[in-house]
């Protein structure tokens, strides 16, 4: 049965919870990610004979499984994933989590802890048997998912190991790397962390394209090892150690070149202060030399970056680098570098992001798109400044589906047609006029008009003509509303001729508002009466990211044309309820058909027995619910059981009624004179008589008729007090 995304992550997330305590939470993706690793490619492995992973005898998941209560549990994992490890060549990658670490506690703790992480990922929905349909990766986007949560909780020093997936994936889209038609053609991440941005780029090629990699960080460079298989794209490359001062990937006929690539994407740590350690310049490479581009200063390695991107691209190349805004209009040598390579024409386009999206810094940063293809005739440099559009997430700024979608149409059609957030600009701007400094500000006033304040209008009345005219994008959909709203009233000044109440009413009935309603509702209805078909024959040819990508885009089509809205809002609604609910949905259907049965949740019981003198945990498992795997049985029970649920949902009302009644008659009743009260002295009373009876006191046959009397006075309730109080008196 398919797996949907939301039950990943939730599972995934609560194997992290286990970790809490004594493990710093920058470390839980050592374990999580690893174990994560090994229950895949076990699950795999059984289920394909076409898979990049040999799983060997003791090194499965399976193996683990049997460790679960064993003293040696820790130093058992270490052994199974160390055999994985040395069957596939993953030594040093897989194997860097230490199970049997004193940080997941004392002896009987950790086996704890650790039996019940082995048990979150023998849950059913970690079951990865038959977890792909057609390119779209679940597992790949859980990881993504986990990669993106470790580097919120890691803080700002550990964060630069993650690209946030909204960035890359306008990286990928940007540099054309769609239009790859052979396997040979190659993209390279000098500077891959934990691989996300590089696996984002080789998904956008339209064929299964080589990739190449290096990372600087050893346990980084595990984790995007590990993302490659697990994005079933194991046949990549990661080399390890320092781009800028040990290059790995070097000519393979002239070893002080460097080997060149078809596309580049890279997020290199901002402006490296130790970037030129190891490296002597000019550097055998020649990407640092006073000869050629120049020499970036010792305290900032920024354009060390680009100009080693710039060495490692082919003359028909195209990259897309990350880097502060401080490149495009810093001095000194910074400023001499860049003028060569604005003269040279490599630039194509750059692209302003908004502050605070990434994780390793707060500052804003650019994208910066290379392209040597076509450079000697370049007439200028495309600019878009997309640093107001986003929203808050947490304590970061992120990128929505409407603004990524934005970004890359509006710069795949170089569209003008709004000055405030994109232009072409010529070369002789560029340089003449503003002598190659390319701050964006300096090119696109994308700041909001000041709003003039009419002192005569405060003082006399009237609502200034500017105003009015602000409106003008209404008044061409409207033209006759105006006339309808306002009259002139003395010079540049208006006057409503609308009460305030009626405003609403005059604008909703008026006929020209009537008819960009319809409008409205034309396009929606051709837009759903085209897709409807095609969601009602949801088949695992059709992956669900490329149907979300095709319904989409039609939908920006039929909107494009409506004034007044904006498309890219509309968009953003059908992406949300595709994020939020639809998506998951699709997978089932994908995989399981329009029949797609039912989930069990389990309440898990772990009980240990004695068997041939030997310890066994067995974990038995109570239905607890089912929910409908397609349809939620919410949605059945209305639709079929309308009437039944509104008369169950009246008797709960009752009983919460009755509920409330009964906690207000104890509380009054709970004092001295209270029925309660008595009923406590009544039982008291009783089991003193009852010692009497026992010893054949005389005087206990008297006391028993006092209470029988007691009783009788206590069911009748407060109307009979001074029956109580008589009875009372017979007590003394």
């Amino acid at each position: 049965m398919a797996i949907k995304k939301s039950e990943i992550y939730g599972q995934i997330w609560a194997a992290c919870d286990k970790l809490r305590g004594g493990v710093e939470p920058a470390r839980y993706k050592d374990y999580i990610l690893t174990l994560l690793f090994v229950k895949y490619v076990s699950d795999r492995y059984r289920s394909s004979d076409n898979w990049d992973i040999e799983v060997p005898k003791g090194g499965s998941f399976d193996d683990i499984v049997k460790l679960k209560y064993k003293k040696n549990i820790g130093e058992g994992i270490n052994i199974v994933i160390g055999k994985l490890a040395e069957e596939n060549e993953l030594k040093g990658i897989i194997d860097i989590a230490d199970f049997n670490s004193e940080e997941l506690g004392s002896d009987k703790e950790a086996v704890d802890k650790l039996s019940g992480l082995v048990e979150i990922f023998q849950k059913p929905e970690l079951d990865f048997t038959n977890n792909r349909a057609g390119g779209d990766d679940i597992l790949g986007d859980a990881y993504e998912f986990l990669m993106r949560k470790f580097a919120q909780d890691s803080g700002k020093s550990k964060g630069q190991f993650y690209t946030p997936g909204e960035v890359s994936r306008i990286m990928a889209k940007v540099i054309g790397i769609s239009t790859a038609t052979d396997s040979g053609m190659t993209v390279y991440d000098p500077a891959c962390g934990s691989g996300s941005l590089l696996i984002r780029a080789a998904d956008e090629a339209s064929c299964d394209i080589t990739i190449f990699g290096q990372e600087k960080d050893n346990a980084t460079a595990g984790l995007a090892r590990m993302n490659l298989v697990l994005h079933n794209k194991g046949a990549g490359e990661i080399a390890r150690g320092s781009t800028i001062s040990s290059p790995r990937y070097k000519n393979e006929y002239n070893p002080e070149l460097l080997k060149t690539f078809d596309y580049i994407v890279v997020n290199p740590p901002f402006s490296d202060k130790s970037w030129m350690d190891g490296i002597v310049v000019p550097d055998i490479y020649r990407r640092y030399s006073q000869t050629d581009f120049g020499v970036p200063p010792e305290k900032n390695g920024d354009y060390a970056w680009l100009l080693h991107v710039l060495k490692s691209l082919k003359p028909t190349g195209k990259a897309a680098i990350i880097l502060p805004h401080g490149v495009l209009f810093r001095g000194n040598s910074e400023a001499d570098i860049r003028k060569k390579i604005i003269d040279h024409g490599y630039i194509k386009g750059i692209i302003g992001l908004p502050a605070n999206l990434f994780y390793g810094t707060g500052i804003p940063a650019c994208i910066i798109i290379i392209d040597k293809e076509g450079a000697a005739g370049r007439k200028g440099i495309f600019i878009i400044d997309a640093s107001r559009e986003y929203v808050k997430d947490g304590n970061k700024n992120r990128l929505r589906e409407q603004d990524i979608h934005k970004i890359v149409a509006t710069f795949q059609s170089m569209d003008e047609s709004d000055p405030k957030y994109a232009r072409f600009v010529p070369n002789r701007e560029i340089k003449d006029v503003n002598e190659y400094n390319l701050n964006i500000s300096r090119y696109i006033d994308s700041s909001e008009p000041e709003e003039i304040q009419d002192i005569s209008a405060h003082l006399n009345g009237g609502i200034p003509a500017a105003d009015i005219d602000r409106m003008e994008p209404y008044w061409k959909v409207f033209p006759s509303l105006k006339a309808v709203l306002f009259r002139p009233l003395k010079g540049k000044y208006y006057i409503p001729q609308v009460k305030k109440a009626d405003i609403v009413k005059v604008i909703t009935l008026h006929e020209e508002f009537l008819q960009h309603a319809k409008l409205v509702e034309d396009a929606y209805w051709n837009w759903k009466n085209e897709v409807k078909p095609i969601l009602m024959d949801l088949t695992d040819a059709k992956p669900p990211k490329v149907l979300i990508e095709h319904i989409s885009q039609k939908l920006l089509n039929y909107f494009s044309g409506v004034p007044l809205l904006d498309k890219y809002e509309v968009y953003q609604v059908l992406m949300d309820y595709w994020a939020e609910t639809m998506q998951d949905d699709v997978y089932v259907v994908c995989y399981d058909g329009y029949v797609a049965g039912r989930a069990i949740s389990y309440d898990y019981v772990t009980k240990k027995k004695k068997e041939n003198g030997q310890t066994v945990v067995v974990r038995t498992g109570k239905v607890k619910g089912y929910e409908g795997k397609l349809i939620p049985k919410g949605l059945l029970e209305a639709h079929y059981f309308g009437l039944e649920v509104k008369a169950m949902d009246l008797l709960r009302g009752k009983c919460g009624g009755i509920t409330k009644r009964l906690s207000e008659l104890v509380e009054e009743n709970s004092g001295e004179n209270g029925v309660f009260f008595e009923l406590d002295s009544l039982k008291r009373q009783t089991a003193a008589t009852r010692i009497k009876l026992i010893k054949n006191d005389p005087s206990a046959k008297g006391e028993l008729d006092i209470l029988k009397e007691y009783c009788r006075a206590i069911r009748s309730g407060s109307q009979c007090k001074n029956r109580i109080e008589t009875v009372r008196e017979g007590f003394g």
